[in-house]
């Protein structure tokens, strides 16, 4: 069943009317009925076009969260071959707020890392809402030390509201575990690929997500804190969170425009929880054009240009 967002409510009546005709076409007249539902449909897809045409950044961050939006597993399924999950950093235990391992995609052998935030009550709890520990990093910068080893490109899907921050993650190194995956990122001799699948909070997405090229898609978000933390710290009224996500400049259109994110994959009209296979499709395409355009590089090129790029966000901003 479609779950709807608050500003999708003239398209959730419309929708509605036209399952109410298709009911009622099995028992009147047909043809008349069916003329009529085509009407509505056309009506629908005409409002969602306008209303997704102009969404402001906080109704992007309500898309971006949206629950039937596919995760890092939908993507894995779809895109990578002969995966194979790896568990563990070896210190402590497993996170399984990141998915991690080895597959191919498109034929070429790649090492996956993502956060999975889980899509029924049982998998949200047991991924933790894609909120990572330091376990998790830790895991993340030893799958990228095994494929900086073998010369295996990586791919790191992110979509996390940030890093776990509880005692017990604080207690085992979180600050440091997440350096410690950021340095690995940038230490890679390998090329390395990011999307931004959904959210991308804090330092719990910049630890997988300092790659080579860095995509969006078109209605995810970037943030260093979410628009409810910014508002709590700078008005103390999470109620101006709307405020703050317009002034943040989190969307992927801003954060092209700054030269943070290198590239935005369209989602299907009407975002990517209405149509997970096209929106999947589109990423993969993506990440095959950014892996294509970094193979010729040899280890230190590759390190060269991702060192370069990263400096240079600070010096256009400056």
């Amino acid at each position: 069943m479609r779950s709807y967002l608050d500003f999708e409510k003239p398209v959730a009546e419309i929708e509605a009317k036209v399952e109410e005709l298709r009911s009622l076409a099995l028992a009147g007249d047909a043809v008349a009925i069916e003329e009529e539902i085509a009407r509505l449909e056309a009506k629908a897809a005409l409002a969602l076009k306008e209303l997704y045409g102009s969404l402001t950044p906080w109704q992007k961050t309500q898309v971006a969260r949206h629950p039937q939006r596919p995760h890092c597993l939908d993507y894995v399924k779809a895109l990578i071959t002969d995966f194979v999950a790896l568990a563990g950093d070896r210190k402590f235990g497993d996170d399984a707020a990141i998915i991690g391992g080895f597959g191919r995609f498109a034929g070429e052998s790649v090492c996956i890392l993502g956060h999975e935030k889980g899509s029924s009550t049982e998998s949200r709890i047991r991924h933790n809402f894609g909120m990572a520990r330091p376990e998790g990093y830790r895991k993340a910068a030893r799958l990228m030390e095994m494929a900086d080893r073998f010369a295996i490109p990586v791919i790191a899907l992110v979509d996390t509201a940030g890093a776990y921050p509880g005692i017990g993650a604080e207690e085992r190194g979180q600050a440091e575990a997440i350096a410690r995956s950021t340095d690995m990122c940038l230490a890679l001799g390998v090329p390395n690929v990011a999307v931004i699948l959904g959210e991308g909070g804090s330092g719990g997405a910049i630890a997988t997500a300092t790659a080579n090229h860095v995509l969006m898609l078109e209605h995810a978000i970037y943030s260093v804190i979410s628009p409810e933390g910014a508002a709590s710290i700078l008005w103390r009224d999470t109620s101006k969170a709307e405020e703050a996500a317009t002034n943040m400049k989190i969307t992927a259109l801003d954060l092209a425009r700054f030269g943070i994110i290198d590239g935005i994959i369209a989602e299907p009209l009407g975002g990517a929880h209405r149509d997970p296979a096209a929106a999947i499709a589109a990423t993969g395409q993506a990440i095959g054009s950014a892996l294509a355009e970094l193979r010729p590089l040899d280890a230190d090129g590759v390190r060269r240009q991702r060192h370069e790029k990263f400096l240079a966000i600070g010096k256009a901003l400056a």
